[in-house]
């Protein structure tokens, strides 16, 4: 009986430093750190919202239904957290006093709680309800401070997210974007912004690989969101790169290279299975050639200076966009993005950049 009552204190006490590792690694770890109990717990809840925001239904309400996913996922985990400590500390009173399970459950949840409740006998018994105490109080502190951090990086993104519609329409194209550039006669402002989206990039890549939730929290508009604003400035920036015939600079290189190492990293840390970035011309894309024809005749109308040799422009713009295409439209997907341009290639079969 001595060895039981050893082994469940043993495993009692490891599935409460189990649930510490999982809050440390979401609240206090400064960097993109995976948690097997956070991610499974999201995933849950994701199922359940994927089945009541089935796609049957107008976008608008689901973006709705989805709108709660992040903020409800975000208050289950501190739950779910304290729920394994529950166990635990409980596992840990009972191995003490084997009794009654009842009694334990009770010792665990008093303490967890500090309600106080149910009385304590032993200087060990003791010791665990003074640690389960301070333990519940520092998961439900974690929490309060993680909320502004996180609703500060959001503030932050979504404030270009609504600029963006400004400069490239609702829902943003990276077409629109040098359209009207172009029509107000500021080509050279260019610059700036693609100066301002390598930064937004850079923030974006940061905080949507350290605060989890962030990636699944949807703008106020439901017309809006931060991966089609990515798209848009990332296909804005290969068009004006491959088609339009103007000094770029090297702030449009900048801008695509800090793009789509963010969706990269953000995709890895949820562990989506994206291709490998390819290192050869005339890899495949799902954008086709009579897309791209009609995104460039659409600049020249607008006056833009178009190049002559549309094959090179064509093979110029897919091999830019094949470095971050994979990886946009599978977080358009999950993320249940909008209907923006291009966005529905996510569906069709890859086109070789050759043809």
């Amino acid at each position: 009986m001595i060895a039981v009552q050893v082994l469940v204190f043993v495993l009692g006490l490891l599935l409460v430093l189990r649930a510490l590792l999982s809050a440390i690694r979401t609240f206090v770890v400064p960097r993109g750190a995976y948690d097997e109990i956070s991610s499974a717990s999201f995933r849950l809840l994701g199922t359940i919202f994927g089945w009541i925001a089935r796609p049957s239904l107008a976008y608008e309400r689901r973006d709705a239904i989805l709108a709660l996913f992040a903020p409800i996922g975000l208050m289950i985990l501190p739950i779910v957290l304290l729920a394994l400590v529950l166990a635990g500390f409980g596992a840990m009173f009972w191995a003490l006093n084997p009794d009654s399970i009842e009694s334990a459950a009770r010792a665990s949840g008093s303490a967890l709680l500090t309600l106080g409740f149910a009385p304590i006998q032993g200087g060990l018994a003791l010791l665990l309800s003074f640690g389960e105490a301070a333990i519940g109080l520092i998961l439900v502190t974690l929490l309060i401070a993680y909320l502004p951090t996180m609703y500060t990086a959001f503030q932050r993104r979504e404030a270009f997210v609504a600029k963006l519609a400004v400069r490239a329409g609702t829902p943003p194209s990276g077409t629109e974007l040098l359209i009207r550039f172009w029509s107000v006669g500021l080509p050279e402002a260019l610059a700036d912004l693609w100066e301002e989206a390598e930064t937004w990039f850079i923030d974006i890549e940061e905080s949507h690989t350290t605060l989890a939730a962030l990636p699944f929290y949807r703008s106020p508009r439901s017309s809006r969101s931060w991966i089609t604003a990515a798209g848009a400035l990332l296909d804005g920036a290969s068009l004006l790169r491959a088609a339009v015939d103007i000094p770029t600079g090297a702030r449009t290189d900048l801008a695509i290279t800090a793009g789509y190492t963010a969706l990269d990293a953000i995709a890895g840390f949820f562990r989506i299975p994206t291709i490998p970035r390819p290192a050869i011309a005339g890899d495949p894309i799902r954008v086709t050639r009579e897309e791209f024809d009609a995104a460039v005749d659409e600049l020249a109308a607008a006056g833009l200076p178009v190049q002559r040799d549309r094959d090179q422009a064509w093979r110029d713009f897919a091999g830019w966009r094949v470095n971050y295409e994979d990886a946009l439209l599978r977080l358009s997907t999950i993320i249940v993005a909008p209907d923006a341009r291009w966005n529905e290639a996510a569906r069709r079969p890859r086109r070789s950049g050759a043809r």
